[in-house]
Formats: C-alpha cells, sequence, structure tokens
C-alpha cells in the first residue's frame, strides 16, 4: 500500500494535546505547533483496520493480555533488533514516562542523585525531581555542531549516581549510540553500582543507515544491568493509546516494580490499545518504511532550506527521531527572547532548548513529523521574522 505523507489533515478541535493547548502552551492559537512529539501523519492501514474491528464489537470490558500481546512486541524486536530475550521478564506500562517515574520512586531513596546527558528529554528532570531526588547532569560537548560524551565528566558524575536514565536513541540530538560507545557508558555505570534505565521508545525512528542496539543486548553481564523501556506509540503515531512494556533484567526488580503498579489497581491495557499493539508489531513494517524516507526528506529540505535562506540557523540533520534541533546563537536572543520571537514573530510553537539543558542559551526543537508543505510554510515565516530583525 502507498502511503500519502502530503496530506494535510485538520487536528484542531479533535482533542490534540498538539493544537488544543496551545493557547496554554504559548499563550495564543495563532502558532504552527511544532513541540509536542507526536506526527501529523494517519498510522497505517492494518492498525487503523484492527481498531475499527474492536470499536465494532461495542463491549469494552476490562481486556486481558493474551500472550500474542507479547508475541508481537518479541517478533518485532527479533526481526528488527535480531534481540530475543526472556518474556517473563516483561512488564506492562501505561507508558514510558510513567514508568520512568515510577522507577526513580522504586529503586532511589529521597535524596538520591540521578544521572541524565544533556540536553535532554525534559521529562527526565520532571521524573526525577518530583519524587525529591537530585539531578545530576553530564553535560555534552558541543563543536561545530556535533555533540559527544564527555567520558571524564560523566565518570565522574556516574560516582555520584544510584540511577542513570539513559535515552537511546537520544532525544533531542537524534544521535545513535554506536556498541562501543553504549559499552563504555554501561561498564563505567556497573563499576560504580549504578542502575541503567533506557528509554529506548524512538529505536524504529532510525535514518541514513544507523543501527540501533538494545542496550541490554550488548552482553549478558551488560544486560544483568539494564531496564529497558520500549513501545509502538512513538513509532507509529499512537502515543494516546498509553501503553508500553519493560524488560528487567531479573525478576525481583520486576516484582519490586509490578507490586507499584499493582498497589495502584493499574495493570490492564485499554481494550484498544490492546489490538492495536499486537496489529503495529504484526503489520507495521510497510508503512514505518514509506514514513521513514518521508522523514528523511523533511530533515534534507529543513538543512537546505536553512541554509540557503536562514544561514543564521543551523538545525542538525538527525539520524534518530523526528526532532530537529535548532541552533539560534547567531540571533543573539536570550532565552526568553527567543521564546517570545518564534511565537510572536515567527508564529511558531517550538519546545525551548533549554528545557533540555537548564544551562543552554539559543536553541529550539522542532517537530518535523508533518507535511512537508506544513514545514515549508513555518520555515517561510521564521525566514521573514529574521529577515525583519535587519
Amino acid at each position: 500500500m502507498k502511503y500519502n505523507f502530503d496530506e494535510v489533515i485538520d487536528r484542531e478541535n479533535n482533542r490534540s494535546a498538539k493544537y488544543d493547548e496551545r493557547v496554554k502552551k504559548f499563550g495564543t492559537s495563532k502558532v504552527i505547533p511544532m513541540w509536542i512529539a507526536d506526527m501529523d501523519f494517519r498510522t497505517a492501514q492494518p492498525i487503523i483496520d484492527a481498531a475499527k474491528k474492536k470499536a465494532e464489537e461495542g463491549i469494552w470490558g476490562y481486556t486481558s493480555r493474551p500472550d500474542s500481546y507479547y508475541d508481537a512486541l518479541c517478533g518485532w524486536q527479533k526481526r528488527h533488533n535480531g534481540w530475543e530475550f526472556d518474556r517473563g521478564l516483561l512488564s506492562f506500562a501505561v507508558g514510558v514516562v510513567p514508568a520512568l517515574s515510577s522507577m526513580v520512586e522504586i529503586f532511589t531513596e529521597p535524596g538520591d542523585k540521578v544521572l541524565i546527558q544533556t540536553p535532554v528529554y525534559s521529562e527526565f528532570y520532571d521524573v526525577t525531581e518530583s519524587w525529591g531526588r537530585q539531578v545530576i547532569e553530564a553535560p555534552f560537548k558541543e563543536k561545530d555542531g556535533v555533540w559527544s560524551i564527555d567520558w571524564e565528566d560523566f565518570e565522574k558524575k556516574a560516582g555520584e549516581a544510584k540511577i542513570f536514565l539513559l535515552c537511546s536513541p537520544h532525544n533531542p540530538l537524534g544521535i545513535v549510540w554506536t556498541r562501543e560507545e553504549l559499552t563504555r557508558m554501561c561498564e563505567i555505570c556497573i563499576a560504580k553500582g549504578v542502575l541503567i534505565v533506557s528509554d529506548e521508545i524512538h529505536s524504529d525512528l532510525i535514518f541514513h543507515g544507523k543501527k540501533h542496539i538494545p542496550t541490554a543486548s550488548i552482553s549478558p553481564e551488560i544486560g544483568a544491568h539494564v531496564i529497558t523501556c520500549m513501545s509502538a506509540t512513538k513509532t507509529f503515531n499512537l502515543a494516546g493509546l498509553q501503553a508500553a512494556s519493560i524488560l528487567f533484567p531479573n525478576k525481583e526488580l520486576k516484582a519490586a516494580y509490578d507490586k507499584f503498579w499493582v498497589n495502584l489497581d493499574i495493570h490492564r491495557n485499554s481494550a484498544f490499545s490492546s489490538v492495536i499493539m499486537e496489529a503495529a508489531f504484526n503489520e507495521g513494517d510497510e508503512w514505518l518504511e514509506q514514513l521513514l524516507e518521508y522523514i528523511s526528506g523533511n530533515f534534507d529540505f529543513i538543512r537546505d532550506y536553512c541554509r540557503e535562506h536562514i544561514p543564521q540557523i543551523k538545525p542538525n540533520v538527525p539520524d534518530a527521531t523526528y526532532l530537529v534541533w535548532l541552533d539560534c546563537r547567531e540571533l543573539g536572543m536570550s532565552n526568553e527572547e527567543l521564546r517570545t520571537f518564534m511565537i510572536e514573530k515567527a508564529g511558531l510553537g517550538l519546545n525551548e532548548g533549554w528545557s533540555f539543558g537548564r544551562s543552554l542559551s539559543g536553541y529550539m526543537r522542532l517537530n518535523a513529523a508533518c507535511p512537508r508543505a506544513v514545514i515549508k510554510k513555518a520555515l517561510d515565516q521564521l525566514a521573514a521574522a529574521v529577515s525583519a530583525l535587519k
């Protein structure tokens, strides 16, 4: 089946956080929303068909989770990553972020430190600080737009931490970690007694011939210290269904996690997410292949447009995710000035770079998972706003 990713779909007033929460987020609805990480594309037809079939049943009571639910996930990981694991160590989650939050509460004590690498997904701050734990940052080094690990600093900071929240692949920088990088990070953490929690929700959105390596698959020795968070929600634009899977290295950690959620009586899929996740993993390959080609084209378009029309703004071309990191430092604005400029002058709703690293200044994050015509309109507005500064 040939999918049309150029189709512009009206998502306003359909309970989309990305569109309907613009006033709450930006103070106005007069911005093109390119912030929250979901896509403006319809998902794969087999997924839509599975949802329709379930809707037509007309009965959506308490939902079981059959073996086929985990068969689908395991089959996907084997096909795409060559990874096989003990499915008896899998647990359900209502989402990766809630799972991360719960693990900070379960596996640390108040006042403990949680290691993150900045700039990084801003919820890594939230899920740590909301439980009274301390964030400890190991900032990346940046040179000519290339970001890399400061190994000396990372090793020093790891010695202070109880948990390391690893973003693999990385959001917002779009880095696909190499086996050597993952191995070195994990060996440092293991030597210092740090539990590794690997957020791999973007692991299917990989470009430019790169290959995602599940952290826990590197070796049995490393896997024994890694908790892996997985979901189809980013891959197939299903975030509103709120379902994820968590793989634990042993039964003890899994039991502690399961007890936390059972105590809240949260342990079942919704009636729709159960069947839709299976359909995604079993029948979504064709759609994903076409999606990746389209988004890669969006990255190239943004790079070429900025180079020609807005040289003051330098976008990266990510190897993973559908999120573009914009270096706006040449505009010479403070973070608040940059936010105001993007909203009021360019008419764009973007994520502020400082939210991914609190010491950063002059960066924004743009969601490129939308039709190219929308991206062109957004960049035209941005180019006009930058030109007016002169």
